[in-house]
């Protein structure tokens, strides 16, 4: 077993907390030393109390199943003697209302587009049956109960 660090820190400095009048940006700090500006969605909490520069969590979760998935495609595809050259994935994550007052993201659409090596490359058939393993695999979307599709482009 694993264990993941993620500390989230935010400061109010002289805002105006009690009427609500301040600023959610925060930093997210991992354990390997990088740091993340991050902010709710404009969507959500409305500027200059959010900052659309930031990454919002729900940005962070899509990315979070974008990367899941092409790092283990990329582990099978190598363990097959597949070369990939390049992987870029438009993933795209749904907001929806589950309940009154609720909201949850209910599905994940991964749009990825491979080129691989001349000559190293895999069939279309190769190339389902490697994102069908690769999300089986991939514990953050063993994690969630959205749903989850891939649409190889």
């Amino acid at each position: 077993m694993s264990t993941h660090t993620a500390t989230v820190d935010w400061q109010r400095g002289d805002a105006e907390f009690a009427r609500g009048r301040y600023s959610r940006r925060h930093e997210w700090r991992f354990d390997g030393g990088a740091t993340i500006a991050a902010s709710p969605s404009p969507d959500v909490v409305p500027a200059p109390w959010s900052d659309a520069s930031a990454v919002d969590p729900e940005e962070a979760f899509v990315a979070a199943i974008s990367s899941c998935h092409m790092l283990w495609f990329l582990s099978l595809a190598a363990d097959r003697g597949f070369i990939v050259d390049r992987y870029e994935d438009e993933a795209v994550g749904t907001m929806s209302r589950i309940a009154p007052g609720r909201h949850a993201i209910t599905e994940v659409v991964l749009r990825p587009r491979i080129a691989f090596a001349a000559g190293k490359a895999a069939t279309g058939a190769e190339v389902d049956a490697l994102h069908e393993s690769a999300h089986e695999r991939c514990f953050i979307a063993n994690s969630v109960k959205a749903t989850i599709r891939v649409e190889p482009r």
